[in-house]
Formats: structure tokens, C-alpha cells, sequence
């Protein structure tokens, strides 16, 4: 038993070290692979561009965690590229969110090397208490807060992604109506589309036009782009808009029905996830009158009942 203990740690640490390794380390690209990375940055070089700090002293200032994490996330991309792992729907979130791949990768990294050392902090802790003195629990420590924190930022962006894309959804439901307006006061379906983007600058009507004017450059049609933008950042809505605005777009009646009809079905399903809301917000409030009600009654009784069977 004395020798196979440590014959599991070794074992267990130079997997993950392996692992380290591994995903740092550049590895031989297929063809795909090196056409997909090359669409992937072409995609994000005006975004690097807008961020790009304007004097030389400024990206010094940056520091050497900034360079360090561009590229960990660069690996870590490759990575995840070269082994096929696509992750459609986070990419999606962040495309909400409008956040980097590569930089939530590395703050995934990061995290997950923080936690692998964080768990070894809290068992120096816990020998200190004299709770545990094996020496397998600072490898398990160290792996699960690894996996743990390596986690926590997919939960962070799922979260406001889906707040962003109710948002989202909310806006798009007051867009149709605009647009079909718009087609009533006898403007085409194009120039309705842009017409009632232009109208607000919030960042969902700001997605929205610059579809819209991408679709203009490129030549494709703007309900394509609609669809795209759709495909792009998750919302069903969106892409069935599209596919709707492609079989009725030679008539206008046809496109002020449709259109008209599913801003109607979106406010109808908005009132119903209010609704639903609310009444999960009421149970949960009924909930915790019930325990605050239970624990006033335990404070009451308490004392009579020590009495009683202390008698």
C-alpha cells in the first residue's frame, strides 16, 4: 500500500502534465484545419483592429498578461480545432455576448492552472485543521477545482448570453412591427428592413443594420442576412424570419400578414415567459415566508420543549 500510493500520484500528475503539454504544443494542421483558422482570423481583423491600442506606450502599459493570454487562447483554439471540437452553441453565446473565442479559451485555461494550485492551498488548510493527512487528497483537490474552475466561465456566458437574447428577442418583435409599417406606407421590403433598423442605436437594432449593410456589399439578400445573423448568434427567431421573408418577399401583402402575424406570436410567447416568471418569483417568495414561518415557530417552541423534557 506504501508504494502504490505513489505510484498513483506520479501516475496522475504526469497525465495531466502530458495533457499541458499537449494542448500548448502546436501540432501538424490538416488542410481544413488551416482554411478554417485562416476565415477565423480574417473574421475577427477588424475587431483586432478597433481594439488595438493607438500609441506604443499603451500596449506596453498592456503587460505581459495580456500577450501571455492572446497566446494561451491562440493555442488552445488550434487545439480545439485540430481535434474537430466545435462548440456551436458557446461560440453562439459569445457571438451574443460579443467576446473573443480565443480569449475565453485562455481565461478558461488560466482559470482551470489557478484552480489546479488553489487545491493544494486548501488541503495545507485542512492538514492544518488535522482532517486529512493522506497525500492523494492534494491531487484530487487539485483536479476538481481544475475542472471546477475551467467550468465557471460557460456558466457565466450561458447566463447573460440567454438575458441578452430574451433582450434580443424583444427587440426583434418591435422591429417587425416597424417594418411592416413601413411596408404599409409603401416602401419595399429593403428599404423598410434598413429603415426600421436605423431607428434605434441599441445594440440589438446595431446588429441588425450592420447585417443589413453587410448584405448590401456582399450581394446576398438582406432576409439571407437576417438568417445568417440568426445562424450566427442562436435566435431560432431570426432565421425563421428569414426563411419566411425568402417564399413571400415578391408580394407585400403577403409580407406585411407574415410579418404582422409573427410580431403578434412574439408578444403573445414575451407575456408568457413574464408571466411564468412571475410566478416562479411568487412560489419562491411563498417558499421562503414558509421557512422564515417554520424557524419563528422552532424559536418558540424551543424553550418549552427543553423544559419539558428536561423535566
Amino acid at each position: 500500500m506504501s508504494l502504490t500510493m505513489p505510484i498513483v500520484i506520479g501516475a496522475i500528475m504526469g497525465l495531466g502534465i502530458y495533457a499541458l503539454v499537449r494542448a500548448l504544443m502546436p501540432s501538424k494542421r490538416s488542410a481544413v484545419a488551416t482554411v478554417a483558422r485562416i476565415d477565423a482570423m480574417r473574421a475577427r481583423g477588424a475587431a483586432y483592429e478597433s481594439h488595438r491600442s493607438p500609441s506604443g506606450d499603451a500596449r506596453k502599459n498592456s503587460g505581459r498578461l495580456d500577450s501571455t493570454r492572446s497566446r494561451v487562447g491562440m493555442r488552445v483554439a488550434e487545439f480545439y480545432l485540430a481535434q474537430g471540437w466545435e462548440q456551436r452553441s458557446l461560440r453562439a453565446d459569445l457571438a451574443v455576448l460579443d467576446r473573443s473565442w480565443e480569449k475565453f479559451l485562455a481565461t478558461k485555461t488560466l482559470l482551470a492552472a489557478a484552480g489546479v494550485f488553489f487545491g493544494p492551498f486548501m488541503f495545507v488548510i485542512i492538514w492544518t485543521l488535522g482532517v486529512g493527512r493522506s497525500p492523494i487528497i492534494p491531487v484530487w483537490l487539485a483536479l476538481m477545482f481544475g475542472v471546477l474552475f475551467f467550468f465557471l466561465p460557460d456558466l457565466e456566458v450561458r447566463r447573460d448570453a440567454a438575458d441578452k437574447r430574451r433582450d434580443l428577442r424583444r427587440v426583434i418583435g418591435a422591429y417587425l412591427d416597424l417594418v411592416s409599417m413601413s411596408l404599409a406606407g409603401g416602401r419595399g421590403l429593403p428599404e423598410a428592413l434598413m429603415a426600421a433598423a436605423e431607428i434605434s442605436d441599441g445594440w440589438a437594432t446595431q446588429r441588425i443594420r450592420s447585417a443589413l449593410a453587410d448584405a448590401r456589399i456582399t450581394g446576398i439578400s438582406q432576409w439571407q442576412a437576417l438568417g445568417s445573423l440568426g445562424e450566427q448568434l442562436g435566435v431560432e427567431e431570426l432565421k425563421d424570419l428569414s426563411a419566411s421573408l425568402g417564399l413571400v418577399a415578391d408580394d407585400g401583402a403577403k409580407v406585411r400578414e407574415s410579418l404582422a402575424s409573427r410580431a403578434e406570436t412574439m408578444r403573445h410567447r414575451e407575456m408568457a415567459e413574464i408571466e411564468g416568471s412571475a410566478g416562479e418569483k411568487s412560489q419562491s417568495m411563498l417558499v421562503a415566508q414558509l421557512l422564515l414561518c417554520a424557524g419563528f415557530l422552532v424559536f418558540l417552541i424551543f424553550p418549552a420543549a427543553m423544559r419539558v423534557f428536561q423535566v
